[in-house]
């Protein structure tokens, strides 16, 4: 008997995608009320990813040196230095404030122009599929987000520090929706659970 043919396996599953889905409605709505303090969280949870990203790829380079080019080698340690750099560099600004809001801004402004690449994409792909179904709301998610990434980059310095919060906060939001709503759609027919 395998753990998903146990009764339990089922009901044990849906608590952890309810509880999991509860656990980021709550985030989201903090992160919602306190997008500036988000923010900054975001910014330093990024800051430690490139910092691991450079050690693993410091790691990982040269453990396969042996089997690589040299010149590949050499690229990818530059790339893992970079990181390591940018996310020591990140972390040891949160002790000033304002170095810490320069670079909240400055991944707000970052996020922006991805979106504004974005909406591109999305409208544009739209439009070519403008004869499927569902094509409408490729074009309308182009058109939102690129008026988003435009809203980022024309905003004032101060206005930047909440975005990141805000972004993070909906995104949580919805998350959290979207595991409850299909955590409690999940009934016992004797299957497993499927992935979310």
């Amino acid at each position: 008997m395998t753990v998903d043919d146990r009764p339990d396996s089922l009901a044990t599953f849906k608590a952890f995608a309810m509880a999991e889905g509860v656990l980021l409605i709550v985030l989201g709505v903090l992160a919602l009320i306190f997008p500036v303090v988000a923010s900054f969280w975001t910014t330093g949870v990024i800051a430690v990813l490139f910092l691991v990203g450079g050690i693993v790829g410091w790691i990982s380079n040269l453990a396969r040196s042996a089997r690589m080019a040299r010149w590949v080698i050499f690229s990818r340690l530059v790339v893992s230095t970079l990181s390591l750099v940018a996310g020591a560099w990140m972390l040891s600004n949160f002790r000033n404030p304002e170095e810490a809001a320069a670079q909240v801004a400055t991944l707000a402004l970052a996020i922006g122009i991805v979106f504004l690449a974005e909406g591109l994409v999305a409208f544009f792909t739209g439009l070519a599929h403008s004869k499927n179904a569902g094509s409408g709301w490729a074009i309308a998610n182009g058109v939102i987000t690129f008026i988003l990434g435009l809203l980022i980059l024309t905003m004032k310095f101060w206005g930047l520090l909440w975005v990141l919060g805000v972004l993070v906060g909906i995104s949580f939001l919805f998350s959290g929706i979207d595991l409850i709503g299909f955590s409690s759609s999940l009934h016992d027919d004797n299957q497993p659970p499927a992935a979310a």
